[in-house]
Formats: C-alpha cells, sequence, structure tokens
C-alpha cells in the first residue's frame, strides 16, 4: 500500500531531529545575513556585494548539512537525489522565461507544488539549487544569488509545512497552495529588497536608508520604497503563480504524488539469499532381491 493511503504523506527527505537543526541554523544565518545593516551603526561598511562571498560560501556546507543530516536521520538514496536533480533543473529551465519580464516568474508555482509533496526538507533544499542552477543557466550570477538561494529555499520549505497534508485534496488543496503561493511570491520580493535598499542612500531621498537611525523609521523608508519601487513586480509574479497553481495544480500534483509512490523512497530495502533448489536424485540400484532393487517387477504376459 502506498504511503498516501495509508495515511502518512510520502517524501524523499523527511525531517528529522538533525535536520531541524540544520535548517535552524540556515535560516538564522540567513536572517542575520539580510537583516544586519538595518541594525549596524552609520560607521558600518555596508555592502552585499563585499560579504555575499562570505554568505555562499557558508551556505553551501550548510545545505550540504541539512542533507547529511536527513541522512543519518532517515535516510537518502540515490532515487531522492535524482528526484531532487531532476526537479532542480526543470526550475531552473523555467526562470528564464520570464527573466526580466514584469516579475513573471513562473518557477514559483513548481516550487510550491514540490515543496507540498515532498515536504519542508526536500523543499528547503530545492530551492536553494534550483536557485542556483538557474543563476548559472541564465547568467545571473552575483552578490544577489545567495540571497535568492535562501528566499526561495523558505518558500518551498513553507509548502511543506501547510497544514493538511494527509486530508486536503482537490480544490480546497489548490486554493490553499494558490493563496500560499501568492502571499510567499510578494514575501519573496519584500525580503529579497533588503539586499540592495540599504546601498542606496547616496541618492538621498525619503524612501532611502539612513545609517544609524533607528530601526522603526528605517523600517518606514523601506515600505515606502517596497511600494514605490517593487510592487510593480511582486503583484504580477503573485497573479501568475496563483493562475498557475489553479489551472495546471491538480495535474503536477498528481504527477509527482505518482514519481513518489513509485519511487517508494520509505520502503526498506533488504537483501535475501536466492532460493535453493534441491538436486534430483537417482534411485540406487542394487542386486535382485535387494532393498535397494525395489520391488519386482510384474510378469510380462505371453506373445507381449
Amino acid at each position: 500500500m502506498s504511503g498516501e493511503r495509508a495515511g502518512r504523506r510520502p517524501r524523499a527527505i523527511r525531517l528529522g531531529p538533525r535536520s531541524v537543526l540544520a535548517l535552524a541554523l540556515t535560516s538564522a544565518a540567513g536572517v542575520a545575513a539580510f537583516g544586519w545593516p538595518l541594525l549596524a551603526d552609520s560607521t558600518s561598511g555596508l555592502a552585499h556585494s563585499g560579504d555575499a562571498p562570505w554568505l555562499f560560501a557558508a551556505l553551501l556546507p550548510l545545505l550540504l548539512a541539512v542533507v547529511l543530516a536527513t541522512i543519518a536521520d532517515t535516510g537518502l538514496d540515490a532515487k531522492a537525489i535524482a528526484m531532487l536533480g531532476v526537479l532542480a533543473a526543470a526550475g531552473a529551465a523555467l526562470r528564464p522565461l520570464g527573466a526580466g519580464t514584469a516579475g513573471l516568474e513562473p518557477m514559483f508555482f513548481l516550487m510550491v507544488l514540490s515543496g507540498r509533496v515532498l515536504g519542508p526538507g526536500f523543499g528547503f533544499v530545492l530551492g536553494a539549487l534550483s536557485m542556483f542552477a538557474a543563476a548559472l543557466l541564465t547568467g545571473g550570477v552575483g552578490p544577489w544569488m545567495p540571497f535568492q538561494m535562501l528566499s526561495m529555499g523558505w518558500v518551498t520549505m513553507g509548502a511543506g509545512l501547510l497544514p493538511g497534508a494527509h486530508t486536503l485534496r482537490g480544490r480546497r488543496e489548490l486554493l490553499l497552495l494558490a493563496g500560499y503561493g501568492a502571499v510567499s511570491a510578494l514575501l519573496y520580493g519584500l525580503v529579497m529588497n533588503l539586499h540592495g535598499w540599504p546601498y542606496i542612500a547616496g541618492l538621498g531621498s525619503g524612501i532611502s536608508f539612513v545609517p544609524g537611525d533607528p530601526l522603526t523609521d528605517n523600517l518606514a523608508r523601506y515600505l515606502a520604497y517596497v511600494l514605490a519601487t517593487s510592487l510593480g513586480w511582486d503583484v504580477p509574479r503573485a497573479v501568475l503563480t496563483v493562475v498557475l497553481t489553479l489551472t495546471l495544480g491538480g495535474t503536477v500534483l498528481r504527477a509527482l504524488r505518482r514519481a513518489t509512490r513509485r519511487a517508494a523512497f520509505e520502503a526498506p530495502v533488504g537483501f535475501e539469499p536466492p532460493p535453493v533448489t534441491p538436486l534430483p536424485t537417482t534411485p540406487a540400484v542394487g542386486p535382485p532381491g535387494s532393498p535397494a532393487a525395489g520391488p519386482p517387477a510384474p510378469p510380462r504376459p505371453p506373445g507381449r
């Protein structure tokens, strides 16, 4: 019986104690990387172009730690690695379709559905690797890349943490995923703006970051900056995610769940010795009348 029919959601990468710890450490590092300029004083050198290589160098071992922790907790076989590679490649291939076009990014749709089916641990690694592969594919490698990897990892992980994983199906599930996709698409833009906004202070406008000012004042300027600059990109991204989820989501969810069931990630693997076929026995032959010769043959009728 499949994991889904038995009441358990099939997952390629499940969360165990070590996985939770690794994800918490990775997310804490990401929050610190995004938010530290807001708490820095006016004499700090604020430049993500300088600290991004260090964040990227720290992010890759942390992603590896998530995978290794999952192996230690629940096991991770070649089928899960293959699924991870296929979905990451698909997500990377979808990104160029909307790159630079009013924020239309169809990869959000696939990341949300993949995280829903395959769980938060798989989702975080998948989101980060998909954005990394997309950056290599489109030539978008820059100081923003590690921040994109973290943000997409959070988006996909959040989809795996949505409620109703075992019971919610059909139209209600699609509505839940569409709503989450819209909110996460908006939050992605909100978080990613922190990458560059603190460094437009030289513009001297009312929406610029002012190093050393109170946090509340800078947050008010930040919200004004988001409304004035990025909302025109974030809203189309959210709308496209909702439309794709409601129109294609059911088909994609069924395909992902079918692939996960057939892969049987959680099925225990064991090896049994081959069955031993006994060799045919040859009846013993002895002198007439002996027990080994068997009973005497019946007399042959005359003329035969």
